[in-house]
């Protein structure tokens, strides 16, 4: 008899209602996959990018989402060991094979992180996304340094939350940006130490604050801001374009004299979960259990309510990583 699990489908298009829980059979798996029972996975803004169907994002019908945490209920090949603890994302979950909204997915073992904690599942769903990218960016994208002074544009979504967390763990300086000055308390209180609120245009008063311009920036607005970004950045300082908060995808007709400063440097950060090292998933989530890291969960739902999750990621009134657990 096959056996079935509760899952969200998408199979075109569309607003939040297109995301539909249904029973689905559970995947078999095969020589090179492991099969992990969900016990809760992170919302991400790529999925609402899938589910409206912009941007490069594979095929439909699909069950989304490009992270997981749950245990091992099976790998053919022996990599893991069942009930062992791992977090999946990336390598194409959740666009061209079947992601994480569901009770099990089946990914590569080259998408498998493995961990070990007592951390509530809630919190442990909110971790591996945020902190590939986080992590990837203040690293490979900025290079960041102890002393360095870090930009991060977009400080109230969770990688900027995250950026300013592990920033400040490098031993950084952080100014982050939000557009609304009644989270500038929350911001200071996760660890920045300055907040400038975001007009679109800030990189007059970032040079107030770091006279010759920041040692390297975070950007995850998106091409819109990214110009006044870069003429916030000192010379030899590094620009990371790590996402598209604002849905802005490209510059129309770039030049890029004219949008670069000279000798500010560009680059981009989008890592997969080989960029994100077992040692760094586990030292991250010691110091969270410790009380020395944290991590910023703006709410937890149920999978039932996976359509209004995704109305409060689409308004983002929250800031912070929304969660959601399947049991």
């Amino acid at each position: 008899m096959t056996r079935t699990m509760r899952a969200v489908v998408v199979d075109g298009p569309g607003g939040p209602e297109v995301l539909r829980l249904r029973d689905v059979p559970v995947p078999v798996p095969g020589e090179g996959q492991v099969l992990i029972r969900v016990e809760a996975f992170g919302l991400n803004r790529s999925e609402l990018h899938f589910r409206r169907g912009v941007g490069h994002f594979g095929s439909f019908p699909r069950v989304p989402g490009i992270e997981a945490v749950g245990t091992v209920e099976a790998a053919p090949g022996g990599e893991y060991e069942p009930g062992a603890q791992v977090a999946a994302l990336m390598g194409g979950m959740g666009r061209t094979f079947d992601g994480g909204y569901a009770e099990y997915t089946l990914v590569p073992t080259s998408s498998v992180v493995p961990f070990t904690s007592t951390l509530d599942w809630a919190v442990l769903g909110a971790v591996p996304e945020m902190l590939q990218t986080a992590h990837g960016s203040l690293t490979v994208g900025v290079d960041t340094r102890p002393g360095d002074t870090v930009l991060v544009r977009g400080g109230t979504s969770s990688v900027g939350l995250a950026c300013i967390v592990l920033a400040k763990r490098i031993g950084a300086s952080v100014i982050a940006t939000t557009r609304n000055p009644g989270r500038a308390d929350m911001l200071r209180g996760i660890g920045a130490d300055h907040v400038v609120i975001d007009t679109g245009t800030i990189a007059g008063q970032v040079r107030e604050i770091s006279p010759r311009g920041v040692d390297g920036a975070v950007e995850l607005i998106g091409t819109d801001t990214l110009p006044d970004t870069l003429r916030a950045t000192a010379v030899h300082g590094i620009v990371s374009f790590s996402g598209m908060l604002a849905d802005a995808w490209t510059i129309p007709d770039f030049y890029p004299m004219a949008v670069i400063p000279n000798g500010v440097r560009l680059t981009a950060y989008s890592g997969e979960a080989s960029d994100l090292p077992a040692r760094v998933l586990q030292e991250f989530l010691d110091d969270v259990a410790a009380g020395t890291a944290t991590v910023p969960i703006a709410k937890v739902y149920a999978l039932d309510d996976i359509v209004q999750a995704h109305h409060d990621m689409e308004d983002g009134a929250r800031s912070g990583k929304l969660v959601v657990t399947t049991r």
